[in-house]
C-alpha cells in the first residue's frame, strides 16, 4: 500500500516537510544525548549541580524542541488525513452513483456502506500511524547510526549488523500478519453485510416464523469474525514481543562492548555514555512503525478496497447528446447490443408505448432494464435515441426523464412526504398528498407527520412499492421504468397494488420485466427474453398465435397447481 499512497492528491508537499521535521528531530536527538551524557560525565567527575545547570538546560531545550517538532509532525498529518480521506470518500461515493445500482447489488449494501463509513475512518488512522512512522524509520536511524559510527566504530559495526536482522523478522512477521488482517477484514465485510441484510428482512423472517433459525447463522458468522480477530491479535502480540526482544538484546550487546571498551580502557566515559543514550533512540522508529502497522492494516485494505471501486471500468462521459420531454414521436433502438449476460439484442421502442418484457429467472430481464436505464453500459452493439448514436444511456438528458421501480423500493429514514418527495424534493404538501392518494396510501392525516424507515414505522413489501409509485405519481416523468415490483409480494397484495399502478402507465413510454404473466395483457408491446437473447416479440395476441415460448409460458401459467403465481392471468 506504501506505492499506492502517490496517488493522493497533495502527498509530496506533506512527505518533504514530514522529512524536513525529521532531520531537525534527528539533530536534537543527538544533541539530547550528547549534552545529558556530558552532564552526567561532568558529575560522575565531581563537578558541582551548578556548574552542569547550562548543560542541563540545553539537555531540556533539545527534549521540548523534539517533542515540539513530534507535535508540529502530527498536525501536519492530521491535517493531511482529514483532508483525504473526505476527499476519498467524496470520490468513492461519486463513483458509486456513476456505477449505478447494479454495481452496489453486486458488491453488497452493507459491505459498502460497511466501508464507506469504517473504512474512511480506518485509512484516516492509517495515514496519520504510517507517514510519520515510515519518515522516521528512515531517516532517524540513518543519522544516529552515522553519528554513533563517528564516536564508536565498534557501536556503529553492532548496530548495523542488528538493525536488519530486526527488519528481518519485522518483514516475515508483517507477512504473516497481513494474511491475518485480510481473513479478518473480509469476517468483518460479510459481518456487515449479513447484518444489514438480516436488518431488512427482519420483519419478514418474523412473518415466517424464521427469525430464531436465522439467529444462529448471525451467531455462526459472528463467531468466525471473532476467531478471525483474536488470531490476528496472537499474530500482532508476537511480533510486537519479537521487536522489543531483539531490540532490547540489540541494546544490551552495545553496552557489553561500551562497558569492554571502558575496562580496557580504550573509550572514555562520555562517548560510551553517549552512544548507550542514543542506542534505544536508534531501534525505537522500527519498533514504532512495527506495534502501529497491525494497527493500521484494517486502514490499508479500506484503502485498497476504496481504490478497486475508483479504478473500475465506468462509463466514459456523457455524449453531445439533447433530448426533450419523451414524446409520440421519439425512438429508442440498440442494434447487436452485448452487456453482461445479454447477446446480440436488437429492439426500437417508439413513442409512448407499454413494453412488458417477459421471462423465466435469469433470462437476461432485470440486466435488459439495466441497460436502458443506463445502470449498465454495452460491450458491444450501437445505441442511438431518434437517430443519435450514444456510447452508453447514462446520459442526463436520458436519465433525467426516468422513475425507477426497483424490486425492492429504498426507504430512507424520515417523514413518509420527504420519501415520496424522493424525485420532487420542492413538492408541495398538496401535491404530496394527491400524489398519495393515487398510490393508494392510507392515514392521509397523518402522512406529514409519519416517520418511516430506520428508526421509524416499518413498511411492508407492498407499502414500500405504494411509496414508489406514489414518487411516480408525483414526478410524473415521461419513462417508467419497472424491474420485478411484485415479485416479493403476495397475490392480493399485487392484485391491489397493480389497480393503483395501471393509471401512472397512461401517456407514458413504460418498461416493465416481470415474470408475472398477468402484466402482459396491459402491454403493447412483448418482449420475450431466454437466456440472454430476444426469443420473440410481438403483441399477447400476436405471440400467442406464434405458439412458441411466450404461449409456453402462457400455458404453464394456467396450469399451475399451485394458483398463486399467475391466477392474476385468468382474470384478466
Amino acid at each position: 500500500m506504501g506505492r499506492d499512497l502517490f496517488r493522493y492528491k497533495g502527498v509530496v508537499p506533506v512527505l518533504a516537510g514530514l522529512t524536513f521535521f525529521t532531520i531537525i528531530q534527528a539533530v536534537l536527538i543527538i544533541l539530547q544525548a550528547k549534552w545529558l551524557a556530558g552532564a552526567l560525565t561532568r558529575l560522575f567527575n565531581g563537578e558541582t549541580p551548578n556548574a552542569v545547570f547550562p548543560m542541563m538546560m540545553l539537555f531540556f531545550g533539545a527534549l521540548a524542541g523534539r517533542y515540539f517538532i513530534g507535535f508540529l509532525k502530527q498536525k501536519v498529518v492530521e491535517h493531511y488525513s482529514e483532508k483525504t480521506s473526505t476527499a476519498l470518500r467524496r470520490d468513492v461515493l461519486s463513483k458509486l452513483f456513476a456505477l449505478g445500482p447494479r454495481y452496489s447489488k453486486q458488491e453488497g449494501t452493507g459491505r459498502l456502506v460497511t466501508l464507506i463509513i469504517e473504512g474512511t475512518n480506518q485509512f484516516r488512522t492509517y495515514l496519520d500511524l504510517f507517514l510519520p512512522k515510515m519518515i522516521n524509520m528512515m531517516i532517524l536511524p540513518l543519522a544516529i547510526w552515522l553519528f554513533v559510527l563517528w564516536t564508536d566504530r565498534t557501536s556503529g559495526i553492532v548496530l548495523a549488523i542488528t538493525l536488519p536482522v530486526l527488519l528481518v523478522f519485522m518483514v516475515l512477521l508483517g507477512l504473516a500478519a497481513r494474511k491475518k488482517a485480510d481473513s479478518q477484514w473480509e469476517g468483518y465485510q460479510r459481518l456487515a453485510g449479513h447484518f444489514t441484510d438480516s436488518l431488512r428482512g427482519l420483519e419478514t423472517l418474523t412473518f415466517l416464523g424464521r427469525a430464531r433459525s436465522h439467529r444462529k447463522q448471525i451467531e455462526h458468522v459472528s463467531e468466525q469474525y471473532r476467531k478471525s480477530t483474536m488470531s490476528t491479535l496472537k499474530v500482532a502480540f508476537l511480533s510486537s514481543f519479537a521487536l522489543d526482544f531483539f531490540a532490547m538484546l540489540s541494546v544490551a550487546t552495545v553496552a557489553v562492548f561500551l562497558g569492554l571498551g571502558l575496562v580496557d580502557g580504550k573509550m572514555t566515559l562520555l562517548p560510551a555514555l553517549t552512544v548507550l543514550i542514543l542506542a534505544p533512540e536508534y531501534f525505537l522508529p522500527v519498533r514504532e512503525l512495527g506495534t502501529d502497522y497491525h494497527a493500521t492494516l484494517n486502514g490499508q485494505e479500506a484503502g485498497r478496497a476504496m481504490q478497486d471501486i475508483l479504478d473500475a471500468p465506468a462509463y466514459t462521459e456523457a455524449d453531445d447528446f439533447s433530448l426533450s420531454s419523451w414524446s409520440d414521436h421519439d425512438e429508442l433502438t440498440l442494434s447487436g447490443v452485448n452487456a453482461a449476460s445479454l447477446q446480440n439484442i436488437s429492439l426500437s421502442i417508439k413513442g409512448r408505448a407499454k413494453v412488458g418484457i417477459i421471462g423465466a429467472s435469469g433470462a437476461g430481464k432485470s440486466t435488459l432494464i439495466d441497460v436502458l436505464g443506463g445502470f449498465l453500459g454495452a460491450d458491444a452493439g450501437t445505441i442511438s435515441v431518434n437517430g443519435q448514436t450514444v456510447s452508453h444511456l447514462q446520459q442526463p438528458a436520458w436519465q433525467n426523464q426516468l422513475t425507477y421501480i426497483p424490486q425492492h423500493p429504498y426507504i430512507f429514514s424520515g417523514t413518509l412526504a420527504d420519501n415520496i418527495r424522493f424525485y420532487e424534493p420542492d413538492a408541495s404538501d398538496e401535491e404530496v398528498i394527491e400524489a398519495a392518494k393515487k398510490a393508494g396510501l392510507s392515514s392521509l392525516e397523518e402522512l406529514l407527520h409519519t416517520t418511516i424507515g430506520e428508526g421509524g414505522r416499518r413498511l411492508s413489501g407492498g407499502q414500500m412499492q405504494r411509496v414508489a409509485a406514489a414518487r411516480a405519481y408525483l414526478s410524473n416523468r415521461p419513462v417508467v421504468l419497472l424491474d420485478e415490483p411484485t415479485a416479493h409480494l403476495d397475490i392480493e397484495t399485487e392484485a391491489a397494488l397493480k389497480e393503483t399502478m395501471l393509471p401512472l402507465f397512461d401517456q407514458k413510454l413504460v418498461l416493465l420485466a416481470t415474470h408475472r404473466l398477468h402484466w402482459m395483457r396491459e402491454m403493447d408491446w412483448i418482449i420475450v427474453m431466454e437466456r440472454g437473447q430476444i426469443a420473440e416479440t410481438g403483441t399477447h395476441d400476436e405471440l400467442m398465435k406464434k405458439n412458441g415460448m411466450y404461449a409456453s409460458l402462457v400455458q404453464a401459467a394456467r396450469g399451475d397447481t399451485h394458483g398463486v403465481a399467475d391466477s392474476l392471468y385468468e382474470r384478466t
